[in-house]
């Protein structure tokens, strides 16, 4: 930070130092993601004891240093989740204030399907989950509030100006990542798979990178596919889960297009009425947030 000739900063991190950096380094960067994936049990069950009270700890004393940039708690969501509930506490009941929240969905990362409850979470909890949360964001613009919920306030974004969307995430077309060995990949967790490389930081210039656009296979031929993106490019690369399990991903992908479609006409009066703005929408692309859970 002393040295790279660079204008914004952003950290993605599990919050467990943030205390260590002084504020003239951490009141730098522009967006700070932290681990947590809803209330203290959960998160202490997912990621080790009293991590949520550390985290919590730690969001407010970088607060206390004077940090006015974005603090996304960026969530892991699995079959132990209550999404509804889980959004809820960190974006009312904790005890510091989150700007913005996103999950991910632990989904078609790992050859885990088969020891996995999927099925029956996607249909049984986490699609009634979405449409709950969906309509109670919506609920809270009619009091002229937008909460940055990332996969609600992009998607509708873009639903809102008619935008199709390529990859969500921007891997292989606006975002890079540098390997600590210098090689160039289209995504950060692409670790070692060298077919990808884009070459490395030593002997490649910028615009020698072509972009990695578009997708084959079912994507090509989805009907939201311009919605979706395509979701994750090493998920479509490596294919660990089996069609079903792809089938159940994509599923939770057109629940949240049905859902917020549904909703778009209202949305839409809202705006109209001027009881939201446009302004209440806007977002850094490409910040870090996958979108598509």
């Amino acid at each position: 930070m002393d040295n790279a000739p660079v204008s914004r900063f952003m950290i993605q991190t599990n919050g467990l130092f943030l205390h260590r950096l002084a504020p003239e380094y951490v009141n730098q960067f522009e967006t700070i993601f932290i681990s947590l994936d809803g209330d203290e049990s959960l998160t202490n069950y997912n990621r080790g004891e009293r991590i949520y009270q550390t985290v919590l700890e730690n969001v407010s004393h970088i607060y206390a240093g004077g940090f006015t940039g974005e603090i996304i708690a960026r969530m892991t969501v699995t079959e132990r989740t209550n999404l509804f509930d889980s959004v809820l506490h960190l974006a009312q009941h904790a005890k510091v204030t989150f700007s913005s929240i996103h999950w991910q969905i632990d989904a078609n990362f790992y050859p885990d399907y088969q020891y996995r409850r999927f099925d029956e979470w996607v249909h049984t909890s986490y699609i009634p989950d979405l449409h709950r949360l969906i309509q109670y964001w919506v609920h809270g613009m009619h009091k002229g509030h937008v909460f940055r919920l990332y996969p609600l306030l992009v998607c509708t974004a873009d639903l809102l100006s008619h935008t199709k969307a390529h990859l969500r995430c921007g891997s292989g077309y606006a975002n890079w990542s540098i390997m600590p060995d210098g090689g160039i990949t289209p995504c950060p967790i692409m670790v070692g798979m060298k077919n990808w490389y884009q070459g490395t930081i030593a002997t490649t210039h910028p615009k020698e990178i072509a972009p990695i656009l578009p997708f084959a296979g079912r994507c090509s031929t989805c009907e939201i596919a311009t919605f979706c993106g395509g979701r994750c490019l090493y998920a479509a690369i490596v294919k660990p889960w089996p069609s079903e399990g792809i089938d159940l991903v994509c599923k939770t992908v057109f629940a949240l297009y049905d859902g917020l479609t549904a909703v778009l006409p209202e949305i839409q009066l809202l705006l109209k009425d001027g009881i939201i703005t446009m302004e209440q929408f806007e977002h850094e692309k490409y910040n870090g947030c996958e979108i598509i859970p």
